[in-house]
């Protein structure tokens, strides 16, 4: 029997606790923002709780927050400095930070989110994690989700209908890329979506299709440019802190350690690829979709090497080898690919 209990309030709050918490050895505490019936909490974020006190049987549970100690770009300093154990986020949303995962936000990577998460861990745990951005927490994954497209509330008919609008997006790569479309980027989160588009502050938005309907954003918008592997992506880091992670026996850990890294990634993927088959289905009908012809997309990656080329620089400053990197995950999504 699941000792994990799922709690929806009418208020939209919810809070997982473990029956079995009182008699456990260690109580990992975890900070989640997106609303609580999101698939990155219901099928990732849950079922991760689940799997750890499985593999620890009970010595080890999981008890997810009711309510985010702090907003999204706040995340890792919670889990750094121990206000919280365990937590999610985008890395983009604190740019400059984190300047490896711009490798897994390129464009036209891949349509499939088990592919780009599974390859984008390999890299990080090859290469990116000498960088020492992840000083003081536990890296637990890192993964992507879906391919991203463009979405607006105008027609559009070619990427060039983009030229002047206000898109809303989550990260320095697709601000950069949004920016070579002549567009207007403007930085927000994802929970701050529908406040953008309805206040107007935004007229489109960079998002991948579970997002689109989750947000509820159809009545705001009426077009899509959907591109084959994606226009962008957005890489999320999923950390414990370093000291609470030291305080595991080092039987749990041994557990732990199984289910973490390239599983936890590819368990991530799998959410995101599910996800957004929902969400395309649930606007068939509702926007106007206008998918990129293959000249559309080489006209694209020769307008975006740019910043294709600037991001391999970004992440070379952190003493990494940013060509190499990229290569690596190209790679590996190749590979990944063929299985």
């Amino acid at each position: 029997m699941k000792t994990i209990t799922r709690v929806l309030a009418t208020a939209c709050v919810a809070t997982v606790t473990t029956a079995t918490a009182g008699w456990s050895d260690t109580v990992l505490t975890l900070n989640s923002w997106l609303p609580p019936t999101h698939p990155q909490v219901t099928d990732f974020v849950l079922p991760f709780a689940e799997d750890i006190e499985r593999v620890t049987e009970g010595r080890v549970t999981v008890n997810v927050l009711p309510a985010p100690m702090g907003p999204p770009p706040a995340t890792f300093d919670l889990v750094k400095n121990g206000v919280v154990d365990i937590g999610y986020s985008v890395q983009g949303y604190t740019p400059g930070r984190f300047k490896t995962s711009a490798v897994a936000e390129m464009p036209f990577l891949t349509s499939d989110a088990v592919v780009s998460s599974v390859a984008y861990q390999r890299v990080h745990d090859a290469m990116l994690a000498e960088a020492g951005e992840y000083e003081g927490v536990k890296v637990l994954a890192v993964h992507t989700h879906g391919p991203g497209q463009i979405f607006s509330s105008s027609p559009i008919a070619s990427v060039d209908d983009l030229e002047g609008q206000k898109i809303r997006v989550g990260s320095v790569v697709a601000h950069d890329l949004a920016s070579l479309l002549g567009a207007v980027p403007v930085e927000g989160p994802s929970s701050k979506s529908y406040e953008l588009l309805s206040q107007k502050v935004a007229d489109g938005i960079f998002f991948p299709w579970e997002s689109v309907n989750f947000f509820r954003l159809g009545d705001l918008l009426s077009s899509a440019f959907v591109a084959e592997g994606g226009v962008y992506n957005t890489a999320f880091l999923f950390v414990m802190n370093q000291a609470k992670w030291d305080s595991i026996a080092p039987e749990d850990q041994a557990a732990i350690e199984e289910i973490i890294g390239e599983p936890l990634a590819h368990k991530a993927g799998e959410m995101w690829n599910k996800a957004d088959a929902a969400g395309r289905a649930a606007m068939e009908g509702k926007l106007d979709i206008y998918d990129a012809t293959p000249e559309d997309i080489a006209t694209l990656k020769e307008r975006f090497k740019p910043v294709i080329e600037a991001n391999i620089a970004l992440i070379s400053e952190t003493g990494v080898d940013g060509q190499a990197a990229y290569d690596m995950l190209l790679d590996e999504i190749a590979k990944l690919e063929a299985e």
